[in-house]
Parts: structure tokens; sequence; C-alpha cells
């Protein structure tokens, strides 16, 4: 049996990476309100942002790093994700992001980041880091005192005590004495996935990897995406390669997930390997970049490859986030430079970014239907951020949540290899029928992307149009160049969406007790 095109069969039931570049997203958000900037009394604006799905922490690590080019303001960043994996798999990168310079060196703390999140095999030296800060995290999420002293920015309040005790359990499966690869063979699991999904293509896996990556992700504007990278992670799940190929032999266990089967007529639990296989880790930080000379290309053919890129941007966003506390140059920002004045009150040796001016706060599983529901969560958020397989989740309901004069941003399907373009036309489409009837209307003179769908909902009558007050804010230098494509608006017409994109309702259970998982699909 072979999986056919446009099944969405590679995407599977949980996501790891996001499937588009990372996004600043103050940029994304209204401006701050000038009344407030204006006022006298020393009160500094809050940002509320709503991520569903957003699964790897890309934007708010972008964010973060560029928080510095914006005017001063607290970020609060709700997080909703489907399953509790996910969630540990945010708290080990921030933790990681936000390590002490002095016990971790910047190149160790992004080659570290850059295996833990994008590779199936770790090194020995990165497999004892990931289980040394998941025993941490275990002994942390059952004691609240001690979890607000050593990681402030971080709120697990919301969780039931239910997904608390499964979170603690995650980690401690992560930190686990079983350190031999069995204990979760990710390579067989990883192959057995793979073999499934190409079913009598997989001899000629080869051939049909090159043509993924050439005749799609290619055609789609990741043209950075060299053959042999693609090749590799295809074949083994080890996306960047920053040692020697015999390095990489120990199981990351932060990509394991549980999940309903059926096993001789009886639906049981099992732990294994069910995210992408398809597009890979690379679109995320590997095919955008601030510095333009890292996508020259030499005779049609990019110089750097998306591993090199994406080793870069990580470097230089830790090397951001590291610069916290310090002064900074505001390198000729007009916002900034006008603000001098205002910011007098602060003292010179203060950066715009300084640790305790964000906070991380997840959200209970499944709640995005019953937020609305809560006096605290309608109508608080300036930004709701839509990742593609949690499109389904985008209702009347879900807008309720939002701010008038709010922003939605919602992530396309562009870099899911397994839709044809129609599927891609029609479930942007989809989007857009989904967004107006949640309350949003695409805004007017929007730069055509088919990356993202950018919607704002409608101020109320009292309010000002939401496009004079994006004048009274400069933004910051241009976002992402992207990469040897200009992104172009295409026709859409209607997709059937949940059976594309939407992820199974197993998927939501995690299962940190199941030590014998089930590898024969």
């Amino acid at each position: 049996m072979t999986t056919p095109a446009g099944s969405g069969a590679g995407f599977g039931s949980v996501s790891w990476w996001g499937l588009s570049p990372a996004l600043d997203l103050q940029a994304e958000s209204p401006p701050v309100d000038s009344d407030l900037r204006d006022n006298t009394e020393p009160r500094t604006p809050e940002l509320d942002v709503l991520l569903v799905g957003s699964v790897d922490g890309r934007h708010l690590l972008r964010t973060l790093a560029r928080a510095a080019l914006w005017p001063r303001r607290r970020l609060h960043f709700y997080v909703l994700e489907n399953n509790l994996e996910a969630v540990a798999r945010h708290m080990l990168i921030f933790s990681l992001a936000l390590e002490e310079p002095e016990k971790m060196g910047l190149q160790e703390r992004s080659e570290t980041f850059l295996e833990v999140w994008g590779n199936a095999l770790l090194r020995p030296q990165v497999a004892a880091f990931v289980r040394a800060q998941a025993d941490r995290l275990a002994h942390l999420v059952p004691e609240p005192d001690r979890l607000e002293e050593q990681l402030p920015w971080l709120s697990l309040g919301a969780l039931k005590f239910r997904e608390r005790d499964a979170l603690e359990a995650v980690f401690r499966f992560w930190a686990g004495g079983e350190k031999e690869p069995e204990a979760f063979p990710m390579s067989r699991f990883w192959d057995s996935r793979l073999r499934h999904y190409l079913g009598s293509r997989y001899d000629a896996r080869h051939g049909v990897s090159d043509w993924d990556l050439h005749m799609k992700l290619h055609d789609r504007g990741a043209r950075v995406i060299h053959t042999r990278e693609f090749r590799r992670w295809r074949d083994t799940g080890v996306a960047f390669e920053l040692r020697d190929s015999s390095a990489y032999h120990v199981p990351n266990r932060t990509l394991a997930s549980g999940r309903f089967l059926s096993h001789h007529g009886e639906r049981i639990a099992a732990r294994g390997y069910w995210g992408d296989i398809a597009t890979g880790p690379f679109v995320a930080f590997g095919i955008e970049t601030d510095d333009e000379s890292l996508l020259r290309t030499s005779n049609g053919q990019p110089v750097k490859t998306a591993g090199e890129i994406t080793q870069h941007n990580v470097t230089e966003l830790f090397r951001e986030m590291a610069a916290w506390g310090r002064p900074r140059n505001t390198q000729g920002n007009p916002e900034q430079m006008c603000q001098g004045e205002d910011r007098g009150d602060r003292e010179d040796g203060e950066a715009a970014s300084a640790p305790g001016f964000f906070t991380v706060r997840f959200l209970p599983l499944g709640s995005a239907e019953t937020l609305h529901h809560k006096s605290c969560y309608k109508g608080r958020f300036q930004l709701l951020y839509v990742a593609c397989g949690m499109v389904h989740l985008l209702s009347p309901d879900l807008g309720a949540c939002v701010a008038p004069g709010g922003r939605l941003v919602v992530e396309l399907a562009r870099y899911l290899v397994d839709l044809r373009q129609e599927q891609l036309q029609g479930f942007a489409a989809r989007v857009g029928e989904l967004a107006q009837a949640a309350g949003f209307t695409p805004p007017p003179q929007a730069r055509p992307s088919e990356t993202f769908a950018r919607f704002c909902k409608a101020l109320d009558s009292a309010g000002q149009h939401t496009d004079s007050a994006s004048e009274s804010m400069t933004p910051p230098p241009d976002t992402l160049a992207p990469a040897l494509e200009n992104q172009s608006q295409t026709p859409q017409t209607p997709a059937l969406l949940p059976k594309v994109l939407a992820p199974p309702t197993e998927s939501l259970t995690p299962f940190p007790d199941i030590q014998s998982p089930i590898s024969d699909l």
C-alpha cells in the first residue's frame, strides 16, 4: 500500500516543529496605544498574545530576541497545545534558551537547541543534558513555590491537577533510568513510520525525497534546503548534523508521544513517534534570515544550506537574549530615539527587555472552545495566532477572546508537501471563511502571503480605525527577508480542512507510563 498524495499523512498526528518561519509577534500585533505612551504615569503597556498550536516556541523566541527594537512593553504569552509533550518541550526549550551564559556558552547552547529541537537522535552529552534538565523540571512541576522561584517567567497555574501529574510523568520518562536505546527505539520507530508512509515507494525513497524537495519545497520558496540534508533527515531523522554522523545514536525522547492503537481488535495505549516525516524542521529558522548575504546564490545554487542558516539564526537569537540587562544601542531605530525622553526614568544600563518583562502561561488542553466562558479571557488578547494543524479550533467562541482591534495570524499549509496546489488554495479559502465567521476581516492593503493569513477584528464604535492607529508607530526594520522567491496570492477554492489537517482525537491524550510501544505501523 502507498499513502496517496494529498492525504496529509506525512504531517502526523503530533507537531514538534512549525511549518512556517518564526515571527516577531510585536510586529503582528496592534501598536502601543498612544494614550498610554503619552500618559504621565509610569505605566508599562502590556501585550497579551494567545498562541494555539505554536508547538516549538519559535515565535516567542524571535519576539523576545527583538523586543529591544520596540517601545518597552510587558509581554504575556498564553500557550494552548493539544498534548502535554509539547508543553514539556516548550519548558525544556525555554530553560535552555534562558540558561545563564556562565553555565553554557553561546555555541554549545545553540547546538544543543538544534539537536533537541530537530533531531531524532542525539549525541551522548546532549542526551545527558536532556536527562538532567528533565529531572530538574520533574521536581519543580509539583512544587509551585520552587517553580516560581527558579522559573519566574513560567506559569502552570491554569493546568488541571491531572495535567500537571501527567506533565511530571513526561519529564520523568525523559529523565528515566532506562538509558539504553531499547527503552525508546527511535530509529526503529522512524523507519517503521517511513515504511508505512511510503508503502511500495519505500525502496525508491531517495527519489521520493528528491521529488518532494525540488518539485514542492523548492517551488514554494524553500530553495536553500539542500538535497543532502533533506535526504539525510528523511532517512534517519537527523536534520542538523553538527558533528560526525557516528556521534548521533541516542534516541531523542522529547519526540515521544502516546496514542491509542488497534492491536488484534483491541484499543491499547502505545508510545512512539507520530510526528512529521515529510517536511522537516528546516522551515522554522532555515529559509529566511535578517542577513541577506546568507541567501546569495552562485551559478543558480544557494551558497548556504538551510542547516547553516538555521544555526546562524538560532545563535543570533540566543545572542540577543543573552544581552538582556546590558546597555543596548538602538541602532538608529526611529521609534526608540524619538521616545528617549519618555524613558528618562529608566537607568542607562537597563535594557528594554529585562528578564522579568515576559511570562509564558500554559492553558489546559482542549480549552479553546471554553476560554470565552471565563471573564478573564473574554476580549483579553490583542493577538491570536493559530497553527495550520489547529485551524479547526478557529470559531466565534475563540474569536470572542480577542479584543476589538486585535489581530489574527493563521499559519497556512504552504510547506506541507503532502498537499497539492489546489488543496493549498482550498485550505487558504477555508481559513478565510473560518476567520470571517469568527469576526475577523482581512486588513486593507495587506501584503499578499502564501505562508500566513492575516486578519483584524473591528474596533467598537468608540475606537479609532486600525490603520490610523498603525501609523502612530514606526515598525522595526524589515522582518525576515524571504529566501529566493517572492510570495504571491493564489485563487482559492473550498477545501475539506478537517480531513486534511485536523489532528485525531487520540493524539490529545498523553501516556507517560507506557514502556512497551507498538511499532508495526
